[in-house]
């Protein structure tokens, strides 16, 4: 193994990715595979994250689990958090990435919608983080999370409306740092990344008008791709990091910083 390798080596760690069927969640959750670990994806699409993690597999020639389940509702995280541990023999990291966007004016916005992407994207990622922080705790192990935030926590975007969802990304910066805090002295590390926007499959339902104003405002003119998350995921992660906790990564081509 190179001196490379050896700083950044996640072989044969066992790692949770939710939100994993598909988007940023399947291309990290195929990187981790590509570089030695095994996998359990988490997603409400249950045959649609079977049919990632079947590939991954076949890829790869690593573990693949995948499990349909909920993050917003604890007890199905518990148990899936333990059925996956079951499964791999034991559990070392999590990339929490499970999220929702509602576009719509907060004159219009209705209660329920507004609980609905708190609860996935904040609560979710709490109800995961915790359970999982638990989990590593009672079986005396050392491990890391990986919270997704987004550069939505630190500006306001334009021209659309989505007051609920930046809420919800600002709220998830600042529990990666508290949970940093609380949980370092059990050798967990908390962090986050902050993606701008990355070109996924889910780009196809935005009209091209605000496609075309995200880009004239994003100085490298581009989206990213999901590919470019993956080394700050695999960083975060790796034993390189070890001194690393309550740090929000920020991976967005400049648009932060004008």
């Amino acid at each position: 193994m190179t001196v490379l390798e050896q700083l950044f080596s996640l072989e044969g760690k066992n790692i949770i990715v939710t939100g994993g069927a598909q988007g940023i969640g399947k291309i990290v959750a195929t990187r981790l595979a590509e570089i030695g670990a095994n996998l359990a994806l988490f997603d409400m699409q249950e045959e649609k994250v079977a049919a990632t993690a079947k590939e991954i597999a076949e890829a790869t020639g690593r573990k693949v689990f995948s499990y349909g389940m909920d993050v917003t509702d604890p007890a199905q995280v518990k148990a899936t958090i333990e059925k996956a541990a079951a499964d791999l023999g034991g559990l070392d990291h999590l990339f929490n990435n499970a999220g929702i966007v509602i576009h719509k004016s907060a004159y219009d916005v209705t209660p329920e919608e507004w609980a609905h992407v708190i609860n996935v994207n904040l609560n979710g990622e709490y109800y995961m983080a915790s359970e999982f922080a638990r989990y590593l705790k009672a079986n005396g192990r050392k491990g890391s999370i990986v919270n997704t935030a987004s550069m939505s926590g630190h500006i306001v975007n334009q021209p659309q409306n989505q007051a609920s969802y930046n809420s919800s990304k600002a709220a998830v910066i600042q529990m990666t740092k508290s949970l940093a805090v609380e949980y370092c002295h059990d050798n967990i590390r908390v962090n986050c990344i902050s993606p701008g926007y990355m070109k996924t499959e889910l780009c196809v339902f935005v009209n091209q008008e605000w496609q075309d104003r995200w880009m004239d405002l994003t100085p490298y003119g581009r989206y990213g791709v999901p590919e470019e998350l993956c080394g700050a995921v695999i960083y975060l992660m790796s034993d390189s990091a070890s001194f690393t906790s309550g740090c929000d990564l920020v991976v967005d081509g400049c648009f932060t910083c004008v």
